[in-house]
C-alpha cells in the first residue's frame, strides 16, 4: 500500500521566506519580525519608533492580529504606510501572508519593514517571514523566567526589548534574572530595557536599529 506524503508546511513556508529575503536584500530593505506575548507592547514600541525615526527612515508596517484593525489604526496615525492582516484565528503570520501584504505597499526607497506578528511566543517563531532579524519583546508585567519557559524565541532573536520598565517598582520582575536567562540561551544577545510610556531607554534601541539599517544598505550597495 502506498502512503501519500504531504509536503511539509514549514518547508513550503521556508522556500517562500527565502524568496522574500532575497527580495529584501536586492532592494536594501531591513525587515524585522516582532514577536511577543499579547500585551507586551509591540504596538507601543512601534509607535515610539515611528514618531521618533519616521523623519529619518522610510518605514512601513505589516500588522498581524486575529481580529480588528485597532493596532493598524494606531500605527497609521503616525503617518507610516500600514497593511493589516487578520488571521481569523490563526496564531501566527507566515511568508505567504507577508508576500501578499507587500503587494499593497509602495516599496520604493523603503528602509525598514516591521512585521508585527500575532501575540504568541510559540507558533510565530516556527514560521520564517523572510525577516533579517527577530525582535523578541518581553514586558516586566510577565515573569522574568519567560526565556526559560519559551527558549526557542530567545535562541533565535537578534535583539531583546524588555518593555514597561516604568512598572518595575510595582511588579515581581527581576531585570538581571531575565537578562541572565536570555543570555544563557544566546550569549551576547543585545538587550534594551525601555519604557514606551515614560519614553526611557529608547535611544539605545534606536541606535541598534539605525546601525542595522546602515549595514543592510552597505550590503545592498555591494549586491
Amino acid at each position: 500500500m502506498r502512503i501519500p506524503i504531504v509536503r511539509n508546511v514549514l518547508e513550503a513556508n521556508a522556500k517562500e521566506a527565502d524568496e522574500l529575503r532575497t527580495y529584501f536584500s536586492r532592494h536594501g530593505i531591513f525587515a524585522l519580525n516582532l514577536i511577543s506575548s499579547p500585551g507586551s507592547g509591540k504596538t507601543s514600541l512601534l509607535e515610539c519608533t515611528l514618531q521618533d525615526l519616521g523623519g529619518v527612515l522610510n518605514i512601513a508596517v505589516i500588522e498581524g492580529d486575529l481580529q480588528t484593525d485597532n493596532d493598524a489604526r494606531r500605527i497609521a496615525a503616525t503617518g507610516a504606510a500600514t497593511v493589516q492582516i487578520n488571521t481569523e484565528g490563526g496564531c501566527h503570520l507566515n511568508s505567504h501572508l507577508v508576500a501578499e501584504a507587500l503587494t499593497r505597499l509602495d516599496l520604493a526607497d523603503l528602509d525598514v519593514l516591521f512585521i508585527e506578528n500575532v501575540g504568541n511566543l510559540v507558533c510565530p517563531v516556527e514560521f520564517d517571514c523572510g525577516e533579517d532579524a527577530i525582535v523578541a519583546i518581553l514586558s516586566v508585567a510577565e515573569g522574568d523566567d519567560k526565556p526559560e519557559k519559551y527558549p526557542a524565541l530567545f535562541e533565535r532573536a537578534q535583539v531583546l526589548v524588555i518593555n514597561k520598565t516604568d512598572l518595575l517598582p510595582y511588579v515581581a520582575f527581576d531585570l538581571v534574572t531575565a537578562v541572565r536567562h536570555a543570555r544563557r540561551l544566546q550569549a551576547g544577545l543585545p538587550v534594551f530595557p525601555v519604557s514606551c510610556t515614560a519614553r526611557t531607554g529608547l535611544e539605545a534601541w534606536y541606535d541598534w536599529l539605525r546601525a542595522a539599517v546602515r549595514r543592510k544598505k552597505h550590503c545592498f550597495r555591494m549586491f
